[in-house]
This record gives C-alpha cells, sequence and structure tokens, in this order.
C-alpha cells in the first residue's frame, strides 16, 4: 500500500474515532443533564419534571399541599466569571406583602436569573446578612419587618447561596448547583456543567426554609389583623 493510501486510510480511520468520541461525549452530556435532578425525587411526595431547551430538567415537586417550582439555568457568558450553573428553588403562594424584597449576595449586575438591577430602591446592608449582600425593593414601605426576615437571614449561612426574593407572588432561593473546573476552563474552555445530579442534602434545607419564612409571613398577616 502506498503512502498516500495509508495517510487516507489512517485520516478516515481517525475522522471515524473522533466522530464516536463525539457521539459519545454528547449522549453523555444529554443523560446527565436530563438527570441533574434526580437524587431530589425522595424530597416531594410527587413530581412533574419536563426538560428544557437547555437540556435540563424543570420540576415540580410536591410536598402536601405546597408545590415548589424548581428549575436550573446554565450561565457560559458572564464577563471575568467561571461558568455557573444556577438553580432556581421557587415557592409560589399568594403572600400578605406589600412590596417585593430581593437579597442577592455579591450582586454584579450580571446574574442571568434575576431582576434585582431592575428594582428601583436600594436599601442598607443589615448587620445579619454577609458583607457585600445587596438589598433591593420596588417599596420599601411595604417591606415586612427587619426583625423577621433576620430570623430567616440564616439561609446565607450556605455560601453558595445567591439570592433570596419574598415578594406577594411567593419566594425564591437561588444557589449555585455547579461552576466549572477552573483549570479545564481556562486550558481547554470546558464549561461542561451538572455531570452529577444535585444531591438533596444541599435543597432540603432551602425548603425548610421557604416553608417557615411563608409561615412566618402568613402569621404576621394573622396577627396583623
Amino acid at each position: 500500500m502506498t503512502l498516500p493510501l495509508v495517510t487516507a486510510a489512517f485520516a478516515g480511520v481517525l475522522l471515524i474515532w473522533l466522530a464516536r468520541s463525539m457521539w459519545l461525549a454528547a449522549a453523555r452530556r444529554k443523560a446527565a443533564r436530563a438527570g441533574y435532578f434526580d437524587a431530589l425525587h425522595p424530597l416531594f411526595d410527587r413530581m412533574a419534571t419536563r426538560q428544557q431547551p437547555t437540556g435540563f430538567p424543570r420540576m415540580t415537586g410536591y410536598r402536601g399541599a405546597l408545590a415548589f417550582d424548581i428549575q436550573a439555568l446554565p450561565d457560559a457568558l458572564t464577563f471575568r466569571k467561571l461558568p455557573s450553573l444556577w438553580v432556581m428553588v421557587t415557592l409560589p403562594a399568594p403572600l400578605p406583602l406589600g412590596a417585593t424584597l430581593d437579597i442577592m449576595t455579591r450582586p454584579t449586575g450580571q446574574e442571568p436569573f434575576s431582576h434585582f438591577p431592575q428594582l428601583p430602591h436600594a436599601l442598607p446592608c443589615p448587620e445579619f446578612l454577609p458583607e457585600g449582600t445587596g438589598l433591593r425593593s420596588d417599596d420599601p414601605g411595604g417591606l415586612p419587618p427587619e426583625a423577621l426576615v433576620a430570623r430567616h437571614s440564616g439561609i446565607f449561612r450556605d455560601p453558595r447561596v445567591k439570592e433570596l426574593i419574598l415578594s406577594p407572588k411567593g419566594l425564591r432561593v437561588v444557589l449555585q448547583g455547579d461552576e466549572a473546573d477552573r483549570g479545564k476552563y481556562l486550558l481547554f474552555r470546558d464549561a461542561e456543567l451538572g455531570r452529577e445530579p444535585l444531591a438533596a442534602a444541599r435543597v432540603a434545607p432551602l425548603l425548610h426554609s421557604l416553608v417557615a419564612l411563608r409561615d412566618d409571613l402568613l402569621a404576621l398577616s394573622r396577627n396583623a389583623a
């Protein structure tokens, strides 16, 4: 066999190997993303899951009469930041609040999951919240008492909790579910996220915190009445 034929044969085998490797990697990525919330199933009585265009699921988890909305949002576009996978845990239920309070640690104004910059009123950071935390509202006069917020500030003891929102429509907490490996990202621009399922131990405390906060807000309204 002449050298050109050997070279062509080798190139063909290499292309087939590369194509197969890329296909297998894509299949693994698709399966990992689709199963990102699988470990959370024991936290709920029942759940309904649907896939998002990103390949990650969006799940409604039911605990008694309460329905939690849980979704994952990959963020690989934020300037000078490692790509992150944000998880939004929402308890959408009407609350006796006259305004929205958005509490965010280390806000940059580039968080794709939040409308924090659009809220018109910036508030001072109280001592019970981590240094550098930002607070914004659409109406400072309609917020719950600071003492009530302080009772639930322990949710920020988890350093990966990024945001807590109290609004008339419900409650939301946002945490960083995953972050790209710095070395792989800087060297190879490998920004793959969500290779491992989100651990139930990370989400369970947030569910309890949202329920406790909701109960406090409802009790405050009943006492005022």
